[in-house]
């Protein structure tokens, strides 16, 4: 596996690629790498005849700057974790590669309330970062595809809606969610958890998997407010518990068969802030 650290480096490399007609897939993170990571890599290898990777902790997507100097980092460890996987190219640019000086890359689209709820609710400037962040490595990278986690599903919502509206030439493929043994969804965020909360945390798919079960029998808000009890019962402090439209993640009241529905969720596990979801 080669490493770039600079965006002319990498294009240099990449052009060789489009000049052979080869199919490049894309799998951008923030690096503190784990197996669900690693699950990406393999999907993206499915689609394409080279993979690559970005590790870059992007400023712009953190409204909590305690939160953004805590975020785990251990580049050469990643490295390894990466090239094991199959990945062929690491891009791990600076903050000034990204967002060179007297350059905007904002991004500008209506993406009609999808980023004003959950999420975007608890956490003000995420999504306006996420966004600006991913425009730019598809402009650098150019991928035939993008390979993302079913795990931050808002998220990816939101990355479908950019690409479409802005007519970006990549295909965004969902990879589930890979979870550790007792159901956590496996999250570079877990490694700070206490021992005791990593085991309380599995709470959140137990709650998912029980809306899952019961969606067809039993009324909707019963489902939210049975959930949310479960979760603060494990000691955990729900932030929202959420049964949405699949595709714009406006809130459902009433259960359609007809209706591809997802529930979300978010929660405190004593310092530590975790999501997930399942689709119904």
């Amino acid at each position: 596996m080669k490493t770039y650290i600079t965006v002319t480096s990498l294009r240099e490399k990449l052009d060789q690629l489009h000049e052979k007609n080869q199919k490049l897939a894309f799998v951008p993170t923030m690096g503190a790498l784990h197996n669900g990571h690693l699950s990406l890599i393999k999907s993206a290898s499915q689609y394409a005849s080279k993979v690559c990777a970005s590790i870059f902790v992007n400023p712009t997507q953190f409204n909590n700057p305690d939160d953004l100097a805590k975020y785990p980092r251990a580049l050469e460890e990643d490295k390894k974790m990466l090239s094991s996987a199959g990945c062929n190219y690491l891009f791990a640019p600076t903050v000034d590669e990204i967002y060179p000086k007297g350059i905007s890359n904002k991004v500008s689209i209506d993406l009609k309330g999808m980023d004003k709820v959950m999420e975007g609710q608890f956490r003000p400037g995420h999504f306006e970062g996420m966004l600006q962040v991913v425009k730019r490595l598809l402009d650098i990278v150019q991928p035939q595809f993008l390979v993302m986690g079913q795990k931050d599903y808002q998220q990816f919502s939101l990355v479908n809606q950019m690409i479409i509206q802005l007519k970006i030439p990549t295909q965004l493929i969902i990879a589930p969610t890979i979870r550790e043994e007792g159901g956590l969804a496996m999250s570079s965020r877990n490694q700070r958890l206490t021992s005791e909360m990593r085991i309380k945390s599995a709470i959140l798919f137990k709650a998912l998997s029980y809306a899952k079960e019961n969606i067809q029998t039993t009324n909707l808000q019963k489902i939210i407010k049975d959930c949310t009890e479960k979760i603060a019962l494990e000691g955990l402090k729900p932030e929202y518990f959420e049964i949405v439209d699949a595709t714009y993640l406006s809130s459902v009241k009433e259960f359609n068969p007809d209706q591809k529905l997802v529930a979300c969720v978010a929660a405190w596990a004593g310092e530590i802030r975790l999501i997930d979801n399942i689709i119904l």
